[in-house]
Formats: structure tokens, sequence, C-alpha cells
């Protein structure tokens, strides 16, 4: 680049280098080539780190400008959001019913202890959001901490063990603070629900019971009865990905099961059809279930 701006030099001063070459004074035209040369890049060189100032300041304006804009935005939060406001019970055990047609049906009943009160309702004006917070299972005020006493108190609700939300796509009309939700006013027979629960915890297992693979040969001298086999190649990637299907931790999770159905409901407990995460005595919640173009 340089060249070629001594080159447009050499052109622009034609006139000066044809008067000097005249004169033949060699050392006068080599004097005033340095000088022009040394000019230009200097010009260059200020034009180039001005261009460069002027590119960062610009930068910088235009991302403190935009954060200052985001410093003045309401924060959006996305999250899961449930079918509708429910309640909270624990799983009690799984039994039999028959049904008017005489088909044997089994179903796992969930008791509904004292509880489910409503300790704050949100609002997307007031929180960014639009939720029903339920308390449930009532303790002794001395077995939960105090900031958790000082906002049920608020509420005008007893210590309770459990407290969580139910988010909403539109704001929950008819429900309070301090008010008590009943099984049997918030559900009804034949009505689905989504439970979520805590699954079984099984410990360490391997991948057979894990994920289902397919054991080795226990005969005709194999020595890979319940190993896992290969897990890639060691050239190339030479390594484990993330997310590959091995051995480890199972169960123990936080597991929902979709759009089941009620068959009865009573003040003290749920009669769900099928089965529920978790062992008895597991929390169970228990929400209208997500349909596509009723609730969701």
């Amino acid at each position: 680049s340089l060249w070629k701006q001594s080159g447009i030099v050499l052109h622009t001063h034609l006139s000066l280098l044809q008067t000097y070459y005249k004169t033949h004074h060699y050392s006068l035209i080599m004097s005033a080539l340095a000088q022009t040369f040394t000019a230009t890049s200097a010009s260059a060189l200020a034009s180039r780190k001005s261009s460069s100032f002027n590119a960062r300041s610009s930068l910088t304006t235009s991302s403190s400008s935009s954060s200052s804009s985001t410093r003045g935005a309401r924060l959006q939060t996305f999250a899961r959001v449930d079918g509708g406001v429910g309640v909270f019970g624990n799983k009690a055990g799984m039994t039999q019913i028959f049904t008017d047609d005489g088909l044997c049906v089994p179903v796992t009943v969930i008791a509904v202890k004292d509880g489910n009160y409503v300790s704050a309702v949100k609002t997307a004006d007031a929180d960014g959001y639009n939720a029903v917070q339920v308390a449930y299972d009532a303790v002794a005020e001395h077995k939960i901490t105090k900031p958790e006493v000082g906002h049920l108190a608020k509420a005008g609700v007893k210590p309770m063990r459990h407290v969580e939300e139910f988010r909403l796509a539109t704001p929950a009309d008819g429900i309070t603070v301090g008010q008590k939700l009943s099984a049997p006013e918030m559900f009804k027979e034949g009505d689905y629900v989504d439970i979520r629960g805590t699954s079984i915890g099984k410990g360490f297992q391997g991948s057979v019971k894990r994920h289902g693979f397919a054991r080795g040969l226990m005969t005709h001298g194999s020595k890979s009865h319940r190993q896992h086999g290969s897990v890639g190649a060691g050239t190339y990637p030479g390594r484990i990905f993330p997310g590959k299907k091995m051995h480890g931790h199972m169960g123990n999770e936080t597991t929902t099961i979709k759009q089941l159905k009620i068959m009865r409901v009573e003040d003290d407990c749920i009669i769900i059809r099928g089965n529920v995460p978790g062992k008895k005595g597991n929390l169970i919640r228990v929400a209208p279930a997500k349909i596509v173009g009723k609730n969701c």
C-alpha cells in the first residue's frame, strides 16, 4: 500500500520532478521525494487511526445505548406454563376399582392433607408473569424458616411445608390470597390431569437396566454378559460425546405423566387411573392437563 501511495505522489508531482531533472540536481530530487513520501505516509497513518477510533467510538456508543435500553426494559421470563391451577397431595398407594361396565381398572390413590391454600397471586404487570402460589402440608412453625413463616402469615395462612407456583398464560380470575383450594371444586370425575412427582431412586445401575441395552451371550465362551461395550473409536474422535447412554445414577428425577383420567374425587383424596411417579408418601402435583386448542 505504501508503494502505491509513492506512485501516486510521483504522478502528482511530475512537474516538480521534471524541473529538477532539467537542472540535473539529483540530490534535490531524492530529498523532495523523501519529504513527500514521509508526509503522505504520516497523513495515511493518521487517517487510519482516526477511522479506527471512530469505529471503536461508534461501537462503544451503540453498545452503551443498547445496554442502557436493556437496563430500562423489564426482564421477561420464559418457563413451562400449566394448564390451570391445581392442588397437591401425597401418594397413598395403588388399588383397583370396578367401573359401571364391570371393567377392573388399576388406580392410584392420592391423599390430600391439610393445606392447598393460596399464599400469593402474581400478575404480569407486577411480577412479569402470571402465577398462583399454593402452600401445602401444615407443619409446626419451627420446622420451616422464619422468612417462610412471615410470608405465609402475611397471606393469612398457617405454616406449610411446601410452597410452589402454578404458572398461567393468563391472569387467574376468582382466586384470592388466603383462599383454600378444594379438590372437588377444582376437579370432577372424567377430567384429565398432568401428574408430576419424583420417581423412585434406583441407585447406580448398568446400561442394561438403565437404558434397556441387549446383553451379550451367557454361554459359548463369552466374557461380555452385561457389559456396556464400545463407546467410540480411540483415534478419532478420541473422546466420549456428551449424552452418551452409559451406566450411572438411575431414578430420583422429576417426572410428569400427562393426561391421566380422574376416576373419583373426594375431599380427602383423588383417585387417578394408572400409576403416578414416586413411592408411597411422595409429594404429588396435580394440575389440569394441557390440551391443544383448549387451554394451551
